[in-house]
């Protein structure tokens, strides 16, 4: 069995009043969901998950480590992947998309995300990730 493991995080921003998350559509499956991607050689989760950001939407962004949550499936049968998400106040919010992998960028309501989002996985986290961006008022 083969062992993946990719990083990314749930961006958030305070728009007019409200919370925005970022979701991004992959351009090969056509699913919502979060920016993240495979780790490479001696990074951190952090490392990962910041370049992964960086690297899918241009966006630099304040990663709270204390909010990580993981997410484990099986993408193909001989193969377990495990996914950390961590929780990110973007610093920017005009993101540009990374043309090879990502069909589309939006900036959603947090209370309208489960709309768009593709997983029910990704429904669960982004539940959570509310909760935790209210505790953290003072981070944006």
């Amino acid at each position: 069995m083969l062992h993946e493991k990719s990083c990314g995080a749930i961006v958030y921003r305070k728009f007019h009043g409200n919370i925005e998350i970022l979701l991004i559509k992959h351009v090969n499956s056509g699913h919502w969901s979060f920016p993240k991607g495979h780790m490479e050689g001696d990074e951190t989760e952090i490392e990962t998950a910041k370049r992964e950001i960086k690297e899918e939407t241009g966006l630099d962004v304040i990663l709270d480590h204390t909010f990580r949550e993981t997410v484990s499936y099986s993408p193909r049968r001989d193969t377990q992947k495990i996914v950390v998400y961590f929780l990110a106040a973007a610093r920017q919010y005009n993101y540009v998309p990374q043309e090879e992998e990502i069909a589309e960028i939006r900036w959603v309501d947090i209370l309208r995300a489960n709309n768009l989002l593709t997983y029910e996985n990704d429904k669960t986290i982004v539940n959570r990730a509310r909760a935790a961006i209210k505790q953290h008022k003072g981070i944006l």
